[in-house]
This record gives structure tokens, sequence and C-alpha cells, in this order.
């Protein structure tokens, strides 16, 4: 029974010293000395190999675009409401009530047309009253004259005084003056009957109605606003910058917000010669040709074309601006590099924007407006392949400074 204890207690002993030798290899390995080789574990070695490899970004050609010399059409954007180049507003020139107003809002007139009247009775009177007035002083006239001839035959004869003929010559002359006073009096109130008929001064379409029938309208009062559809013109106005590129007779491609159809054809007509004070804008004006679909006030946008210019472009996309001054990415040697560029004259080609830039060469690879920034001096492997539909590859600064910061901290391991 002794021995069997005694063999027992040394099976234990046993088991403990290989626990022990096991846990010693194990740390030894976890401090750099040879350690236990366990099956199916990479080697060290292998594992600190990987985290030094360098970080490599795979882009495809689509994701890169090449600076080359393009001829870029200049164009400057627009954006104003089309107006009626002739309109008028027929207002009340005497005070009354307003008769006849038949008109409404759409409806044409034509140049002349009788569109309201104001009732004549006040102004009718008064003219009565100044024509009564005229005729008194022209008999008063008659009068004048006749004692002014008598005084001269008698001036003649001896009979009386040149003092006495002066006398009847100054009160002739006041007659005269009373008689003319009279006429003007007339003259004014029969205008005054003819401006209690409304006329359109221009044929048109009625834009707005701002009195009814039977309103009593003061002097001034707006009766109906007619608008000219047949001659259109858009105002549009530009930062001074762009206003120094415009010149008459330039043509624009206009679209209307929210109707789908072919673009406008506009020409430059005239330039305002003066800054509008607050805005510090100039204001351009564009002839349109009239269509059907056209209204007067509709809001416009599109390009006015003011030239062309030569030079070594890149798409504006793939200049970045997150730095003091722009720069483009450029991928040479297989290694990206930010390459400070100066931005020259804009332009699209093809429907696309570019930008005429200095600083780079014909045939410089740039990655494309797609990808976001990549820290100098990665390496960039660029593929055939046009990358995943709706998905291209686009690493950006955080990614990439994560991925750089491993790879170091695999190396400082």
């Amino acid at each position: 029974m002794t021995s069997k204890r005694i063999g027992i207690t040394l099976a234990v002993l046993v088991l403990l010293a290989g626990a022990a030798t096991y846990w010693f290899s194990m740390g030894r390995g976890a401090t750099g000395a040879p350690a236990v080789a366990v099956p199916g574990a990479k080697p060290a070695a292998s594992a600190s190999a990987a985290a030094k490899a360098p970080v490599v970004f795979e882009l495809a050609a689509s994701e890169t675009v090449v600076a080359a010399p393009q001829t870029l059409a200049q164009t400057v954007a627009l954006t104003g409401s089309l107006k009626a180049a002739k309109t008028a507003v027929v207002k009340v020139r005497v005070a009354g009530e307003i008769t006849g107003l038949t008109l409404r809002e759409g409806d044409a007139v034509k140049a002349g047309q009788v569109v309201a009247r104001i009732d004549p009775t006040e102004v009718a009177a008064r003219l009565r009253q100044a024509t009564d007035q005229a005729e008194s002083a022209r008999a008063q006239v008659d009068i004048a004259q006749r004692q002014w001839d008598n005084n001269q035959s008698l001036v003649q004869q001896g009979f009386i005084s040149k003092t006495a003929l002066e006398n009847a010559a100054a009160s002739l002359a006041g007659a005269k003056a009373t008689f003319q006073a009279a006429k003007a009096a007339v003259d004014l109130a029969q205008q005054s009957v003819d401006d209690t008929v409304l006329r359109a001064p221009i044929a048109g379409v009625v834009a707005s109605k701002g009195v009814q029938n039977g309103e009593r309208a003061g002097v001034e009062a707006r009766v109906i606003e007619i608008v000219d559809l047949s001659s259109l013109e858009m105002e549009a106005a530009l930062p001074v910058q762009d206003a120094a590129l415009v010149k008459v007779g330039q043509v624009a491609q206009l679209s209307i917000e929210g109707v789908a159809g072919p673009a406008l054809r506009a020409k430059v007509v005239r330039i305002n010669p003066s800054v509008q004070a607050g805005s510090r804008s100039v204001t351009v004006y564009l002839s349109v040709a009239p269509q059907p679909t056209l209204k007067n006030g509709l809001f416009v946008q599109g390009e006015l074309s003011v030239g062309a210019t030569t030079g070594v472009a890149v798409p504006l996309s793939a200049v970045r601006i997150d730095k003091p001054n722009p720069y483009v990415q450029v991928i040479a040697s297989d290694k990206v590099s930010h390459q400070a560029v100066t931005l020259g004259a804009k332009g699209k080609v093809d429907g696309q924007a570019f930008v005429i830039v200095q600083g780079l060469q014909d045939g410089t690879r740039l990655a494309s407006g797609t990808v976001g920034q990549i820290r100098e001096g990665t390496l960039v492997k660029v593929t055939q392949g046009t990358g995943p539909a709706n998905a291209p590859v686009q690493p950006t600064k955080a990614a990439i400074s994560a991925s750089s910061g491993s790879a170091s901290q695999a190396q400082g391991q």
C-alpha cells in the first residue's frame, strides 16, 4: 500500500514538471526567445515581414486622367427672367367712376382700342364753364377794340388827348390776354374730356387689371397692364469679371425652369453701362425669339458663349482645394505626389468642365476627381479595369492614414 502511494506521488510530480516546462517555453517565445513550434501557426518572421510590407493602392485606369492640350469653350452662366420688351400700363388721368371696362387678364387688345371710360359728367360741365368764360372774354375784346378805334379817330381830329388813346390800347391788350387765357382753359377742359376715354397705347395681351366697373378711381390709378409677347428679353445680372467678357451679338443657350424642351437661342442686344450699387453687378439684356410657351416673368437659365482658349487642361474635378493652394495628385513612378497648380480659364469639352492649369506638362497622369485624397509617397498600381459598377475605388485620407499607421506600428514591433 505504501509503494502504491509512492508511485502515484511520482506520477503527479512528473506531470507538474512537464507543465512547468511547457509554460516556461511559451513565456520565452513571447519575449523574443526561441518559441515552441505550434502546429498550424505561421512563423513569427513571416508575420513581421507582412507587417513591414508597403501599402499599395490599386486604381482602375478609369480613375485616372491625363493632362493634355484642350481648346475650351468659355461660357458665362446666366440666370434671370423673361420680360416683354414692350409693356404699357393704362392709368386714370381724370378722377372719376370707371365704366365700360370689359377686358380680363389674357384678352388681346389692339393699339388705340378703347379699354375703359371715365364718367364724363363732371369734366363736361367744366368744359361748358370754360367755353362760356371764353365767349365772355371774346365779347370784352370786341368792346375794347371798338373803343380803341373810336379814340384813335378822335385823337386825329384833336378832340381827345393821346393819353386817352393809350388807355384804350391798354384795355384792348388786357381784354385780348384774358381771352387767350380763357381759350387755354377751354383746351384744358377739352383734354380732360378726351382723357375720360382710355385707349390701349400698344397691341398686346392684358396681363393684369387694377380696377373694376363702378369703382371710383383717382388720378394715376392703374386700370390694366398690357404686354407685347412678340418681343421678349432676358435680364441677367453678371459679376463684373464675367460682364467684362460679354459683347453685343454673342449667343446664349437658355432653358426654362420646369419646362422640358429644346434650348432657347438668345442674343446679347444691350449691356447696361452702370454697375448696380447694391450687388455690384452689371445687367445684360438678351433678345429671345418668341414662342407660344414663353410667358412674361418666366425664370430662365443657361450659358453664354464668350470665346475659346487653348492650353494644357485637366478636368476641374481633378483639382483639389483642401490646401491653401490648388493642387493635383500626380501619379508618377508608381507613387503619388501633390503638385500645386495655377488655375487659368475654365470651359467645357463634350459637356465636362475643364480648367487650364500652369505647372503641369502634357501627358502627366493624375488621380481623377472620384478618388479621395491620397497621402504623398503612397504606392499606387494602375490597372486596366474600370472597377466595380457604381462603386469606384475611393481611398480616403483617413483610410490611407490608418493603413500607413498600421504598417508603421508593425515595423516598430
